[in-house]
């Protein structure tokens, strides 16, 4: 940030904001989070309520809802976030790909929508006669869930790394204070008003949620301006077939990425707190549901999780930044853990269910505040998008291999929903210990006065 004057000037790269343009860019910014994160809190929830109607097992719904997706994850996001780094285009190296990707976010958002009346048109045919309409719908309904997370893995990091990219340094933090308060207004929203209604209008739901992705990324793409980059590196320049350019790139991500222990253990740590939640969040609709807990209880006593989090957030985002998050993170982390703990005992009555799940969701948002910023504040700032893509690689991978499992432990187990607590405390608890070794590593490379991001002898910074 500079002064010109009586006004304030703000850069971000080659970009130049007076404060009326950090106004306008954070409002383009907000609303197109806003859709992003309207479909990313709905489309799981109104997707589990519709295809359990189909008569979809545990197994079957971790197969096709998490893993196959998240399969599709491990390849496709190091590649798009490999390749977005090095665009250079006359509308930068981000909108472009927002821009191709969002219509295939749209029609598949709508196509959920109308599986349930696709599947009966289908059944109507001659050739589809014999087959049970449940069956046909989940068929059109598992099209058009490939095809949405087609669309989000092709898009997710690249959605973070324009904020990275256009948003000034000195507002980072507070523009993603923003997001996240946008994120949980939305959640409140969303489980207040409208989960309720996903039973009956779940279809008609899907279809207006996609709409309005479709309006705001759009928007997005055309309103916020990329400034210009430095050329991508020399060595990588010039035109490569597509073995050799995909042999480069997995060498510049393992010499990049794993070369060093510290940046192992921090992705062995992010990977196991991702896990942390996931048995919960695959689950906690058929959970409810196995409780006899309505879809409308369930929905206010999300908004409420949501509501207490809001007002928590910029609390625990200035904690964050004052003892850094990764010590946060870790204090969090044990109150995590020791709430789903009490849950895997004590969740046995539908009262207790609520009960629960109110303190595991304030618990679990908590955390993620106060856990936010970690990645921004220890991976190197130069090749940030290589470094998230590798955390999501993990991640999905994980998730891939975790789901089908649990659900198959579920199913063995006669529908044993309380294991989700039990479990993801196991993984949270594993993430604790992983996040000591990382903080014992940040101390060591300088700590909060002088803490430089490392990287390999080979590799300029």
């Amino acid at each position: 940030m500079n002064t010109n004057g009586a006004k304030k000037i703000f850069t971000a790269g080659t970009l130049t904001y007076t404060t009326s343009g950090i106004i306008a860019l954070f409002c383009w910014m907000l609303w197109g989070d806003f859709a992003w994160v309207m479909k990313g809190r709905s489309v799981g929830a109104l997707a589990a309520v519709m295809v359990k109607k189909f008569g979809i097992s545990n197994f079957l719904y971790g197969l096709l809802i998490i893993s196959i997706p998240n399969f599709t994850n491990i390849f496709l996001i190091p590649w798009i976030s490999y390749k977005s780094d090095r665009h250079r285009g006359r509308f930068g190296r981000r909108i472009p790909y927002l821009f191709m990707t969002t219509p295939i976010v749209t029609v598949a958002m709508v196509g959920l929508g109308l599986s349930p009346w696709l599947g009966t048109v289908l059944k109507a045919q001659a050739i589809f006669s014999e087959i049970d309409v449940n069956t046909l719908r989940l068929w059109v309904f598992a099209f058009f869930w490939l095809l949405l997370d087609l669309g989000t893995t092709l898009s997710v990091n690249i959605f973070s790394a324009l904020t990275n990219d256009v948003v000034p340094k000195v507002l980072l933090g507070r523009f993603l204070a923003l997001t996240r308060a946008v994120s949980l207004l939305v959640a409140v929203l969303f489980n207040a008003k409208l989960f309720g209604k996903a039973e009956d209008y779940g279809p008609e739901l899907l279809i207006g949620i996609g709409i309005l992705y479709g309006v705001g990324l759009f928007t997005l793409c055309i309103k916020v301006k990329e400034g210009e980059y430095p050329p991508p590196p020399e060595e990588e320049g010039g035109k490569q077939g597509p073995i050799s350019s995909t042999v480069k790139m997995v060498k510049s991500y393992w010499n990049l990425c794993f070369s060093l222990p510290y940046y192992r253990i921090l992705f062995l740590g992010m990977t196991l707190i991702g896990l942390g939640s996931v048995p919960f969040n695959t689950y906690y609709i058929f959970f409810a549901q196995s409780m006899e807990v309505s879809m409308d209880a369930l929905g206010k006593c999300q908004a409420i999780c949501f509501a207490i989090s809001f007002l928590l957030c910029f609390f625990l985002g200035s904690l964050s930044d004052k003892y850094h998050p990764l010590r946060t993170s870790m204090i969090a982390l044990i109150v995590w853990a020791l709430i789903d703990i009490g849950g895997g005992i004590f969740c046995t009555s539908p009262t207790a269910f609520l009960v629960i799940q109110l303190l595991h969701g304030v618990a679990v948002m908590s955390f993620n505040t106060l856990y936010a910023s970690t990645a921004a504040r220890l991976f190197p700032q130069l090749y940030f998008a290589q470094f998230t893509s590798i955390a999501a690689l993990l991640s999905s991978a994980s998730v891939m291999l975790v789901v089908p499992l649990f659900g198959k432990l579920l199913d063995l187990t006669g529908q044993r929903y309380a294991l989700v607590y039990i479990v993801g405390a196991m993984f949270q608890i594993g993430g604790l210990v992983s996040l000591y070794l990382v903080y014992r590593g940040f101390l060591h490379y300088g700590g909060d006065e002088a803490y430089q991001a490392p990287l390999p002898d080979n590799v300029s910074s």
